[in-house]
């Protein structure tokens, strides 16, 4: 009986429900919003994670696509929803700290929502159609450099780190190249269907159409070369510094309580270690890279105040 009972003590202790006075956390399903469409990189992340943190909650965690706004309008959602744990959200880092300097959102700083930890890295890639004429990265900018303006770009969203990573380097290389908004990742069939000339995105909704021989990833903005695509040089290599990375912190309503932060938290970073989740992000080159709440807090701080730099250097701050 007493080895029951110990038994009994451990599992309790070891779950992630959290009691209240009335109610368990959770006592019903928690809505995951990923802020872009079906397919990118943000879905992937999520409907992994979803799957991944079922052994780690009672409930089940239903993800549901936000797309709008550069990621703008899920987030929004996010911040101004019921601080009670049921909605949670995949936040990315320009979302957070970009496009805060560039239109009126219900969030400002990181002050006015809660990250609960840093989930994963991603790298950012520029590739064209395998048809294309430019066969590098050098090519493509000397011939834009020869056309201004005639080299469409296609890039997720006005005010994503892909965005800036672009303006920043046609400020560094003196070209000039025609940016073509997309919610992420149309860019993907807008280059496919020719129309853009190149585009950007992160490696993982790229790379089954790299291995299909429709596209070639010709540079990479990052400090090394990426494994899965060794050919393609880092505009760091070329002689351009632009190497602004991206990530994925989860983030709550500012407000949510303490314990249900904690319990989320818990289970989120059991769901990263899990094999499947870690399986899937390794398919899709994305980088698992935890941090809990007070690092990440100071982290999107950093980026906040830096992207607020880039942004007016670029001349892209709202008026």
């Amino acid at each position: 009986m007493g080895r029951w009972i110990i038994a009994l003590v451990v599992a309790f202790l070891s779950s992630p429900v959290v009691s209240g006075a009335s109610a368990e956390y959770p006592e019903r399903p928690i809505t995951f919003i990923a802020p872009f469409p079906a397919g990118g990189a943000v879905d992937i992340v999520a409907r992994g994670l979803a799957e991944a943190v079922k052994k780690h909650l009672p409930k089940p965690v239903v993800v549901v696509n936000r797309p709008g706004g550069a990621g703008t309008i899920g987030i929004s959602e996010v911040v101004q929803a019921k601080p009670d744990g049921y909605t949670i959200g995949l936040g990315a880092v320009a979302v957070l700290t970009v496009q805060p300097h560039l239109t009126q959102l219900p969030y400002r700083t990181p002050d006015d929502y809660l990250a609960v930890m840093k989930l994963v890295t991603l790298q950012v890639v520029v590739f064209v159609r395998s048809e294309a004429p430019w066969k590098t990265a050098k090519e493509l900018l000397e011939h834009a450099r020869a056309n201004p303006g005639k080299v469409k770009v296609g890039v997720p969203g006005i005010g994503t780190i892909l965005h800036l990573d672009l303006e920043h380097l046609k400020l560094l290389a003196k070209v000039d190249m025609t940016v073509v908004p997309f919610e992420g990742p149309q860019q993907i069939p807008a280059l496919l269907g020719g129309h853009v000339d190149v585009a950007m995105a992160h490696p993982a909704p790229v790379l089954p159409h790299v291995k299909a021989g429709k596209i070639r990833v010709i540079g990479v903005f990052q400090e090394a070369r990426n494994p899965l695509f060794p050919d393609a040089p880092t505009f760091k290599e070329l002689g351009y510094d632009v190497t602004l990375g991206v990530y994925y912190p989860l983030v709550v309503p500012k407000g949510t309580p303490k314990p249900v932060v904690q319990a989320i938290h818990d289970a989120f970073k059991k769901a990263l270690a899990e094999p499947s989740f870690v399986e899937l992000m390794k398919k899709g080159d994305i980088d698992i890279e935890y941090q809990g709440t007070e690092a990440i807090a100071r982290e999107l701080g950093r980026s906040f105040e830096q992207n607020a730099k880039l942004v007016e250097l670029l001349g892209l701050k709202k008026k």
